[in-house]
């Protein structure tokens, strides 16, 4: 009987050091670093003196155009994730334990509608739409994803959110389409996002990180006027480009990859 005991009581050791070292294994540096993105986002004012930047500067924007008379009726296309809606507490869950994005996670994730807003965000649609601008949402959220994004846009009262000012991913992820349905019928005097690829189809087609840079320089002058940017340090294009693309690398390569495009001080 003792033997026994003796062998139980090693088992549960083992299991209990192997939780241990479970706990305390190393986390790679890509998803790291979208842990302190993640708390960055929910726990600094900086994040939200940003958003809060962002949307006061297309409020002052929005006033101007308002000054001169359209021959169609004007309308604003933002983008909803980490534009309108804050994922960051899926974010925060997925890199604390160390997991890559997951698309079943993510579908989970948006099911609930439990996202709250970014800072600013419903002030401005909100006095935009007060102002008989139409408010449309492009996302390449995919079309299961309909009722919760809609129930998550509703919960605050968001102007426009309904079936037919959300348009969701059909094909591919380029926007321009969307964005072209949108112009048939309205004049678009403001877009809004956190990837560059919401606001203009010179960022579609994945370009590299130097064709990214090279396209803001040359688009600069719309940042902060026509094209309003919201921070998100977490995913995005910009980190797609980092790793050119390349979905299937593990997170070990991901980290050689931030290690060799990193500037150090070496001295």
């Amino acid at each position: 009987m003792k033997k026994y005991l003796f062998i139980s009581l090693l088992a549960l050791a083992a299991c209990s050091i192997n939780k241990q070292m479970a706990n305390t294994a190393h986390t790679s540096t890509v998803n790291n670093g979208k842990v302190w993105a993640s708390v960055w986002q929910q726990r600094s004012a900086e994040y939200k003196a940003l958003c809060f930047q962002a949307y006061n500067t297309a409020r002052w924007h929005l006033d101007d155009v308002l000054k001169t008379p359209s021959s169609k009726p004007l309308a604003i296309v933002t983008d909803i994730d980490e534009t309108v809606l804050d994922n960051s507490p899926h974010d925060a869950q997925r890199a604390i334990h160390d997991q890559d994005y997951e698309l079943a996670a993510w579908k989970a994730w948006t099911a609930k509608a439990a996202c709250d807003t970014v800072a600013g965000a419903p002030a401005f649609f909100k006095y935009a739409a007060s102002k008989g601008v139409t408010i449309f949402y492009i996302t390449n959220r995919d079309e299961d994803e309909r009722p919760g994004t809609l129930r998550n846009l509703q919960k605050y009262a968001l102007p426009n959110a309904d079936n037919e000012h959300l348009l969701l991913r059909t094909s591919g992820s380029s926007k321009e389409a969307r964005r072209q349905q949108v112009l048939s019928k309205y004049n678009i005097v403001m877009l809004c996002g956190d990837n560059l690829a919401d606001l203009d189809k010179m960022y579609d087609n994945h370009p590299a990180e130097a064709g990214r840079d090279n396209t803001t320089r040359q688009l600069a002058g719309q940042f902060g006027a026509r094209y309003i940017v919201l921070p998100n340090p977490s995913y995005g294009d910009w980190e797609g480009a980092l790793f050119n693309f390349n979905y299937k690398l593990t997170p070990a390569q991901k980290d050689s990859v931030i290690k060799a495009k990193m500037r150090f001080d070496d001295k």
